[in-house]
């Protein structure tokens, strides 16, 4: 144990011969340096007269020793209250005093019990329990000020002053188990004892790897309510457990043979009751009201509100989920249980609850040119029940609505406003301790309310832009199905011209089975296109375009017209082959429209770059190059009487669904090319052909 004390003695005093070379002044930044050099010069002399106690045993050694022990726990806290006081945040020094106070306090209570030791006078009780008392607080006031520090110490600086954090940690939690061992049993564990010096011995390599970070020791420490309410927490628990434990050893002191099992339960139970507090709602939302209202400037901490504020809004992404995320996300900023929001269902003048959290549903509506919603609408305030049943007069001639009267718990009315246009409100239950609301209250659940009505708003613009694009989409599938019954309807009316000149002519009646079943066949692909959606079923393979334009010219021909045919090698291009033949015959189709009957319309099928190019030309009226720059391609947009605008915009978009291009070259009265591009199925027959055949 000697070893022990001579080690902590040796190394702390030569940490402060480093230290005093640094300098002092009346700064906050150089007080930390004086704390430090203090601390670190009563850890040294609590070592060396420790030291010489265990070699002499004489009791003075012993009590100079414990009084720089307790001088040096002081001195350890001030340099912390120092890093908590160097920040220039006002709300920082708000929560010093009592903490100052708290370290006042326990030193007072280990020089009490030193100089009744010192005194020899046992009217007070027991010096030595005084003592071990103090011994066992003080590492615990010192722990809330570490937790403090290195919780509020800004992110920069985190890394280095975590070693400090990190060594005093260490020797204040080994004293910790050590003396409240010691109170619990009444006597000090001799081995952890004699290796107590070598435990704070160990920190001091960490203390030097900090100044060697950081020489400041200073570096934008705040003190946030949060941080407050976490270390008022831990700091009330560890008093209420110094409390029972003390109790704890009296009841056993005095309870005789039965004093272990009465010690026993008396800590569970207070272990039991710690828990029950610790997860209890009210007592955590009055702690933080007292810290708001006693400890700091605001009562909110407005980056640390928002933050949680607008992650709870963002947690979910659909309709049905965004209405209890608003009522929480308010609830939450005010301690409120349970709330409701109402807003104005599609189509209707009246505001019913829509979403509600902890309550029971409410069937009661709100019109929206009611009183209630037109104060809310031209104010913009949050009405706070409370206060409009005690002082209706500030709410001028506002009359409530009977149901929000006798709704159960009803606290504060939040309206959503976006603009001048309410939107909706937030009904929030009762807190659940008591909440003065007050303009600082008002202002941030107003500005909350505002946010989360763009929310909802935003939510409800998505929802509704979703349906209508799904009636877009039905409706251009409708036009494309209602275009190609057009192009079954002319065909038909076609045959049915010719079937009064040429219906005893057997090739024509053959001829007109053919169109018929073709026309069947294609209105079977329009219905199940119909039901299936707008693509037509199977996936795309390769088509022989040669057959396409063949089939093409036939019909051409068939109608009295002459399409002039080109083709060069046989191509297979990516894609439906009904679909394809429907676009390349819109077209043609358009070409022989735009042409007079003595005019020249042809088609051209070669490859080109890989590709399938399918070349169309007429000599008709042509096209301007503002009409195809903004309205060629475009549905609903035509030259023609009876049209209707979307054979070209299908066209356009189905080729670009395949990977392919559109290309259009016009010159009014000089006619029209249509250049597509189709990208070309390719196999592996010719390669496997050419494989055979060498071999």
């Amino acid at each position: 144990m000697a070893w022990s004390y001579g080690l902590v003695g040796l190394s702390y005093s030569a940490f402060s011969l480093h230290v005093l070379p640094l300098g002092f002044s009346r700064s906050a930044r150089e007080l930390s340096k004086v704390a430090i050099f203090l601390a670190v010069t009563l850890s040294a002399l609590w070592g060396w007269f420790g030291l010489v106690f265990r070699l002499t045993g004489q009791p003075s050694f012993y009590l100079v020793s414990t009084l720089f022990d307790v001088l040096r726990y002081g001195s350890w806290s001030a340099f912390l209250l120092i890093l908590l006081r160097s920040n220039r945040m006002t709300t920082a020094s708000a929560g010093l005093p009592w903490m100052g106070a708290m370290v006042g306090v326990v030193m007072a209570l280990g020089l009490l019990g030193l100089t009744l030791g010192a005194l020899r006078i046992g009217n007070l009780g027991d010096p030595a329990r005084w003592l071990l008392l103090s011994s066992m607080v003080a590492p615990v006031v010192a722990m809330v000020l570490l937790e403090q520090v290195f919780r509020n110490v800004a992110e920069d600086a985190r890394w280095s002053i975590k070693p400090l954090c990190l060594g005093l940690a260490g020797s204040f939690l080994f004293d910790l188990y050590l003396f409240s061992e010691a109170v619990l049993f009444n006597r000090l564990d001799g081995d952890a004892l004699s290796i107590r010096g070598a435990v704070h011995t160990l920190v001091v390599p960490l203390l030097l790897l900090s100044m060697t970070r950081r020489r400041d020791w200073a570096a934008q420490i705040h003190f946030s309510p949060k941080a407050a309410f976490q270390t008022a927490t831990l700091l009330i628990a560890g008093l209420y457990l110094i409390f029972i434990a003390s109790v704890g050893y009296y009841v056993r002191y005095f309870g005789s043979e039965w004093g272990r099992a009465l010690q026993l339960g008396l800590v569970f139970i207070a272990l039991i009751f710690l828990v029950v507090l610790g997860f209890s709602g009210s007592v955590r939302a009055r702690l933080r009201v007292f810290l708001g209202k006693h400890f700091f400037r605001y009562r909110f901490d407005y980056r640390e509100e928002w933050l949680k504020f607008t992650h709870t809004l963002s947690a979910k992404n659909s309709p049905q989920e965004m209405g209890p995320q608003v009522i929480r996300a308010l609830a939450d900023m005010l301690e409120s249980p349970a709330g409701g929001l109402w807003m104005k269902a599609k189509d209707e003048a009246v505001f019913s609850q829509t979403a509600r959290w902890n309550q029971p549903q409410t069937l009661a509506k709100e019109a929206a040119n009611s009183p209630l919603c037109e104060f809310m609408r031209s104010r913009g305030w949050v009405i706070n029940l409370e206060e409009y049943r005690a002082y209706p007069g500030r709410y001028g001639a506002l009359k409530l609505p009977l149901w929000l009267q006798t709704l159960a718990q009803a606290w504060l009315v939040v309206p959503l406003m976006v603009g001048q246009d309410l939107i909706g409100f937030c009904v929030l239950a009762s807190a659940r301790t008591r909440m003065d609301v007050n303009w600082e209250v008002n202002d941030l659940v107003k500005t909350a309310g505002q946010q989360a009505a763009s929310f909802l708003a935003q939510m409800q613009a998505t929802e509704a832009l979703l349906e209508v694009r799904k009636f877009d989409a039905f409706n251009r599938m409708s036009a494309f199905v209602v275009h190609d019954l057009k192009n079954i309807v002319t065909q038909l009316s076609l045959m049915m011209k010719n079937a009064k000149r040429l219906s005893h002519n057997p090739e024509f009646q053959q001829d007109m089975l053919l169109t018929v079943e073709n026309s069947l066949d294609r209105m079977r692909q329009l219905m199940l296109q119909l039901r299936e959606g707008a693509a037509p079923p199977g996936g795309a393979f390769g088509v022989n375009l040669g057959h396409i334009v063949q089939r093409l010219e036939a019909v051409a021909t068939g109608r009295g017209r002459t399409l002039e045919v080109q083709l060069g090698e046989p191509l297979l291009a990516r894609g439906h082959e009904e679909r394809l033949e429907r676009i390349i015959g819109h077209v043609v189709q358009n070409a022989f429209d735009a042409t007079d009957l003595d005019g020249r319309v042809w088609l051209n099928l070669a490859r080109t770059q890989g590709q399938a190019q399918v070349l169309v030309g007429d000599t008709g009226q042509g096209m301007s190059p503002d009409f195809i720059r903004d309205r060629l391609f475009k549905p609903f947009q035509t030259t023609k009487a009876a049209g209707m605008g979307i054979g070209a915009y299908e066209s356009f978009q189905y080729v670009q669904e395949l990977g392919g291009h559109i290309e259009v070259e016009s010159q009014p009265g000089h006619g029209t090319t249509v250049k597509m591009l189709l990208p070309l199925f390719e196999t592996q027959k010719a390669s496997d052909l050419h494989t055979m055949e060498a071999s």
